[in-house]
């Protein structure tokens, strides 16, 4: 059986508590999600926090259309290209948020896990890993044929109330498949397999978090 291993991931911390922005007198929704003193650059953050209010306000809409000009446009592609930022600083005020929300609520608060695949178009499948290998049809002779597709896996954990209220994200990871040895399925025992080894343990990971 054909094996896949992590290539690169990302587990982010239980993030430390952190000083959320007084709410203002007109407060945009985003600003209880932000924790700009998270980011190396207070400037990164105050940029942040811009990003985020155009997204929101065009939510569904790509970056150009939601920042609406080309300046606002090119300073969002320069702050998500910037090496100083990571999504832990992104994240941190959200993860706050939620566990503020958690904290306020009295009732029982559910914990809905799953992987999301985001999938790209790239000659080249190892400059951004794989997530799974399809069933692409037959060929002239009748052969099925499969590609590989490329893309990065998102394990997400949402807190939600019973009657389905989302309370935000509790924790989420990040990372990268390559292609293993394809090793015969009779040869392989997946009882013997150690779950650190496993794509499974990210439910694990997310679940300590």
């Amino acid at each position: 059986m054909g094996r896949r291993t992590a290539k690169s991931e990302s587990f982010l911390p239980s993030p430390p508590p952190c000083r959320l922005r007084k709410p203002s007198t007109f407060e945009h929704w985003t600003e209880r999600e932000i924790d700009e003193s998270a980011f190396k650059d207070a400037r990164l953050g105050r940029r942040f926090g811009e990003l985020l209010k155009q997204i929101g306000d065009g939510m569904g809409q790509s970056i150009p259309y939601a920042c609406q000009d080309w300046a606002n446009t090119q300073a969002a592609y320069r702050f998500l290209a910037n090496a100083r930022v990571d999504e832990g600083e992104i994240l941190t005020g959200h993860f706050a948020a939620t566990r503020a929300r958690c904290d306020a609520f009295a009732g029982q608060i559910l914990l809905i896990q799953d992987t999301t695949e985001f999938s790209y178009q790239r000659a080249n499948v190892n400059a951004v890993g794989l997530t799974k290998s399809v069933n692409s049809g037959r060929d002239k002779r009748g052969r099925l044929r499969h590609h590989r597709v490329c893309g990065m896996l998102l394990h997400s954990s949402l807190a939600v109330t019973t009657q389905g209220l989302p309370l935000g994200l509790a924790a989420v990871k990040f990372w990268t498949q390559f292609r293993g040895t394809k090793a015969p399925k009779s040869k392989v025992n997946p009882t013997r397999i150690p779950i650190e080894k496993k794509e499974s343990v990210r439910w694990l990971d997310n679940l300590r978090q």
